[in-house]
């Protein structure tokens, strides 16, 4: 079942697309679908990685922020 996503990614390519057939190649891909699709997983994965990351800092600072309320003053 083919991503109509990355058909359009590749019909929109127009004059890089010799470009990117002989990168796919060299990094070893069968053909210029299996590239952009590899491609994309990465890009989500990266996406969800950051996300991931940017929680752990939220969660790690609001806790910071309770300890420093440490005194019954405040």
């Amino acid at each position: 079942m083919q991503n109509q996503e990355i058909i359009k990614i590749i019909e929109n390519l127009k004059g890089r697309r010799g470009y990117e057939e002989k990168k796919a190649t060299k990094l070893g891909f069968a053909s210029l679908y299996t590239y952009f699709e590899d491609k994309i997983l990465k890009e989500k994965q990266a996406l969800e990685k950051q996300k991931k990351e940017l929680e752990e800092i939220k969660s790690d600072t609001s806790s910071i922020k309770k300890e420093k309320k440490s005194c019954g003053c405040c």
